[in-house]
């Protein structure tokens, strides 16, 4: 596809999966790493790669030489060579992506934070260290308890930071990092951290990914979950015009992993930025339509760039990390995948294992939240690494008792707990289609800030349809499809007044545009047109689960086919009754009530 070369800093897993995605696209990859069998040389197998360290000059010349452009797998390289490559006329036809300025300024933390709070990114507060027990307790007396001590340089996997809550802990923090420059960052309590890809092509167009919460244990990321689902519903796009943002003020093309602090408040903080692929963005590979790496090759090529969408509803991302020497956990797990629908195993083929090392990961996708935990579940029970992570991340899901599913795809909502009768036959609709969902109350008057909290946040939550059973003057359909762009299905509940028929008038009526200062300064102007909201016969919400299905089944397949088997049911039962009749009579024939 393109004749240019490239040569790319470090083959380890990274390169790996760069060096796949470049083969797809017959563009040819020169990989400079130790030995010739590095996870990346294993993909790409010539005898052009160069044996040797990603820091060493005269290697780093060597391979620029024979490429016309230079990337990296890892920013911890040589970038004083890099500069004086890039401004050698010996090498005028290279081109270095990311910029050596931008890989220097990422290289120290310190210096980073720095820069990203110049240009205005949201960073928590920091400052510089002196590597003495007088300057941590300074860091302490402006910082308060607990902070993170940090590496500058040469930190990833949480390796060179340390925890302080304490004066006491000074003297160990010290000892740990000892020979490092060091910086203090004020301790953030978040709610999730969450992670955001952006490919910047080399004439400044940039593209994010979805953004996704990733997991943490003994300080690497084991977990991956896109999309990112909160309850505000905010979140998602704030973070990845923040890293945009950030991304922006660098320089050079490729893709970058910005890493950020999500807030109970809903702040958002970044944390650091690789300026390479990145752990958070593996799922991309079989989740998106084009994947990170290849986005990667395209941006720094100059190739138009790929969709940053995902293809499926829902994704995930496992760590397969090493716990000992031994390759027999690494190989437990990975068989266990091949056995799970929608489980994608990428091993590195690396040839020690050892603990805390990276030896591959596996992404799984799915129609919904629901069926992703599912299959995810078993994975992470069956590790001993990661079996703490299951019931928090992965929850088993509800018997048919009566409980809401953590990852409803379908919300049943009620203005009152009399309305409950009236909704329970959607339930077990549902249930009979194992349909993931919740029930609630949910009332239009009495709680309106609930109301708006509940149809707001909905879609973030991953739910696709609401059926909200209503009596009376019957306003919760409405209120609801009003602040949400979710479907909504109204069920006119049977009041003691006119039988429902008030309730069935009033969400029929529902293609009306609200506008409202406040819940109890409400203006209705009735319209023909604005928020449709579908509606059933009276009390009749097994017809609103049927329709709700239905509404799923135009993204998901296999509900067309459960449906249809569904219906076969029913003609069963019709053809059943239409024998009896005839074999008793109709003088004889009792029905059922």
């Amino acid at each position: 596809m393109d004749s240019r070369k490239v040569g790319v800093l470090g083959g380890g897993q990274l390169g790996r999966m760069l060096a796949a995605e470049a083969s797809l696209l017959n563009i040819e990859l020169l990989i400079l790493d130790v030995g010739p069998s590095a996870p990346a040389k294993q993909i790409l197998a010539h005898d052009n790669h160069i044996d040797g360290s990603f820091s060493d000059p005269t290697k780093i010349r060597e391979l620029a030489s024979k490429v016309d452009i230079l990337t990296v797998e890892i920013e911890h390289v040589n970038v004083d060579i890099l500069s004086s490559i890039s401004s050698s006329p010996d090498f005028k036809h290279l081109q270095i992506h990311p910029s050596p300025d931008t890989i220097r300024i990422i290289q120290d933390k310190y210096v980073q934070k720095r820069h990203l709070e110049e240009a205005g990114c949201p960073v928590s507060k920091y400052l510089g260290v002196e590597a003495t027990e007088e300057g941590v307790q300074g860091a302490i007396n402006e910082l308060g308890l607990p902070l993170m001590l940090k590496s500058r340089k040469l930190a990833y996997d949480g390796r060179g930071n340390y925890a302080i809550h304490s004066p006491s802990d000074i003297p160990s923090a010290l000892s740990a990092l000892q020979n490092r420059t060091l910086y203090a960052e004020k301790w953030v309590t978040f709610e999730k951290e969450i992670a955001v890809m952006v490919v910047r092509s080399a004439s400044g167009e940039i593209r994010s990914y979805p953004t996704v919460e990733t997991v943490h244990k003994d300080n690497i990321c084991q977990l991956v979950f896109a999309p990112l689902r909160v309850d505000n519903p905010t979140v998602e796009e704030r973070a990845r015009i923040i890293a945009e943002e950030a991304v922006r003020t660098f320089t050079g093309a490729g893709v970058f992993g910005v890493e950020m602090f999500l807030l109970e408040d809903g702040t958002i903080y970044i944390n650091e930025i690789a300026p390479r692929p990145h752990n958070s963005g593996h799922y991309t590979i079989e989740a998106c339509h084009s994947s990170q790496y290849s986005n990667h090759l395209r941006a720094i090529l100059s190739l138009p760039l790929g969709s940053t969408s995902l293809k499926v509803p829902s994704s995930a991302m496992l760590n397969i990390i090493g716990t000992s020497s031994s390759f027999s956990d690494v190989q437990a797990l990975s068989t266990q995948a091949l056995s799970v629908p929608g489980a994608t195993v990428h091993l590195y083929g690396k040839s020690e294992s050892r603990k805390g090392r990276k030896m591959g990961h596996i992404t799984l996708v799915a129609h919904s939240d629901a069926e992703l935990i599912a299959n995810l579940r078993p994975l992470l029970l069956s590790s001993p690494a990661l079996s703490s992570l299951a019931d928090k991340y992965t929850p088993a899901p509800p018997a048919q008792g009566g409980h809401s599913h953590s990852s409803p795809l379908i919300s049943i909502i009620m203005g009152s707990d009399s309305d409950l009768p009236t909704l329970l036959p959607a339930s077990t609709i549902l249930h009979q289609f194992s349909i993931p969902h919740e029930l609630t109350i949910v009332s239009a008057h009495r709680t309106p800030a609930r109301l708006t909290t509940f149809a707001k946040n909905a879609a973030s939550r991953g739910v696709k349809v609401i059926i909200a059973g209503a009596g009376g003057a019957a306003h919760l359909p409405g209120m609801v499809a009003a602040e949400c762009a979710l479907p909504v299905i109204g069920v006119p509940v049977k009041g003691s007044t006119l039988d429902g028929v008030d309730s069935l008038y009033s969400i029929v009526q529902m293609p009306v545009s609200f506008f409202h200062s406040s819940w109890c300064e409400m203006v209705l102007m009735w319209v023909q047109r604005g928020i449709p909201v579908a509606t059933v016969a009276i009390n009749n919400s097994t017809n609103a689960a049927l329709l709700a299905i239905r509404i799923l089944s135009a993204g998901d397949p296999r509900l067309v086919k459960k449906m249809e088997e569904y219906l076969k049911g029913l003609e069963s039962e019709v053809m059943g009754k239409v024998e009896k009749l005839e074999n008793v009579g109709w003088h004889n024939y009792v029905v059922k009530k």
